[in-house]
C-alpha cells in the first residue's frame, strides 16, 4: 500500500523546547517506489491514557544510571535538523541541511553516534554536528530507516535496516546496495497484509518496532524481528494515523505524526497520551526522526 507523496513547507524552524517526558526518534516522510509515503495529512485524535506524561529520562543502553556518550536523540523537517538533549529536554537547530540536494525522508544513527539520512533519490552520510550531507549512492530508499543492533542482521556490525512498503531490506552504508532480507507478513495471513506507515526503531538487549497501516489498523503499532523482518505480534491500533516517526526511550515508544503531535505509546497495548509541545512553530510537521541503538531500556526513577 502506497501513500501519495507530500507536499512540504520548505522552511527552517528556529526554536526550541522542553517536553516533560521524552523520547528517542525513529524516521518517517514520504517515500517512492516501494517505500511507503507519508501522504496526505491524516486526522489525529487525543491520545488514550495509560502512558502519561512519563517521567525524567536517563542516558545509556542496558539500564538507569548507565550513561552512554552517543545516547543521542535527533528529529528533522525536510530541511533542518535538530538536536535533542535528554537532560534538559529542550530541543535546538543543530543547522539547515546542506549538501542534501532534495527533502531528507529520514535519518538513522547507529551506537557509534553515525548518522545516516535519505531522500527521495540518494543516500547520505551526516555530520550531526554541521547537518552537512555527503553523498554515497543514487536509489530509491526507504522511508523507515533504523539500525539494527549487532548480532541480528550482521554477527560483526549493525546494519541499516528499512521497509519498502512490507519488504525488508538492508542498506550497505557504503556502497548504498539494498538487499531483500524478508517480509512483514506472510501472503496467506487470512486478515490481510500489513505495510510499513513511516517508521522503525530497534534498541540494544530491547525490541524492535513498527508502525503499520493495512489489514485491521490505521496505524498500528507493532513488533517485528530485526533478522528478516517478520511480524512477530501487533501490539495495538494507535490512537492516530499517519504516524511518520517512531522512537523508543525509557522502556516506551514515542510517535510524530504529520500533524505534528507527539505521542507516548505504551508497548503492552499501544494507548498514548500526547505529550505537550511549547512553542512549537505553526504548521509544524514531523518529516522524520533518528534514534541511537543504544537509548535506555527503563527510565529514571
Amino acid at each position: 500500500m502506497m501513500r501519495a507523496p507530500r507536499l512540504l513547507l520548505g522552511i527552517g524552524w528556529h526554536w526550541a523546547f522542553g517536553v516533560g517526558a521524552l523520547l528517542a526518534m525513529g524516521c518517517s516522510a514520504s517515500g517512492s517506489d516501494g517505500s511507503q509515503g507519508s501522504g496526505a495529512s491524516g486526522s489525529s485524535s487525543d491520545g488514550g491514557g495509560g502512558s502519561g506524561t512519563g517521567g525524567d529520562l536517563g542516558l545509556g543502553a542496558g539500564g538507569p544510571g548507565e550513561e552512554q556518550e552517543n545516547a543521542e536523540v535527533f528529529a528533522h523537517s525536510a530541511r533542518t535538523l535538530f538536536r535533542l538533549d535528554p537532560n534538559t529536554r529542550e530541543v535546538k537547530e543543530v543547522a539547515d541541511f546542506v549538501g542534501c540536494v532534495d527533502n531528507v525522508i529520514d535519518i538513522a544513527v547507529n551506537e557509534q553516534g553515525q548518522m545516516f539520512g535519505a531522500t527521495f533519490g540518494s543516500l547520505f552520510s551526516i555530520d550531526k554536528e554541521t547537518a552537512k550531507c555527503t553523498k554515497l549512492a543514487d536509489g530509491s530508499y526507504p522511508n523507515s530507516l533504523s539500525f539494527v543492533p549487532k548480532g541480528t542482521v550482521d554477527p560483526d556490525e549493525e546494519a541499516l535496516v528499512g521497509y519498502n512498503s512490507a519488504t525488508y531490506v538492508r542498506i550497505d552504508t557504503t556502497t548504498g546496495f539494498l538487499s531483500t532480507l524478508g517480509e512483514l507478513v506472510d501472503t496467506s495471513n487470512p486478515i490481510g497484509g500489513y505495510y510499513s506507515s513511516g517508521d522503525i526503531v530497534s534498541v540494544i538487549g530491547g525490541g524492535t518496532y513498527l508502525t503499520v497501516t493495512g489489514a485491521d489498523c490505521d496505524d498500528c503499532i507493532v513488533e517485528v524481528d530485526p533478522a528478516n523482518g517478520k511480524l512477530k505480534r501487533v501490539i495495538g491500533m494507535l490512537n492516530y494515523q499517519d504516524v511518520f516517526g517512531l522512537a523508543f526511550w525509557g522502556g516506551s515508544a514515542y510517535g510524530f505524526t504529520a500533524e505534528g503531535a507527539l505521542i507516548k505509546i505504551n508497548l503492552e497495548n499501544a494507548s498514548t497520551s500526547e505529550i505537550p509541545i511549547p512553542s512549537a512553530p505553526a504548521f509544524l510537521e514531523f518529516f522524520g526522526a533518528g534514534s541511537t541503538t543504544a537509548a535506555p531500556l527503563t527510565p529514571i526513577e
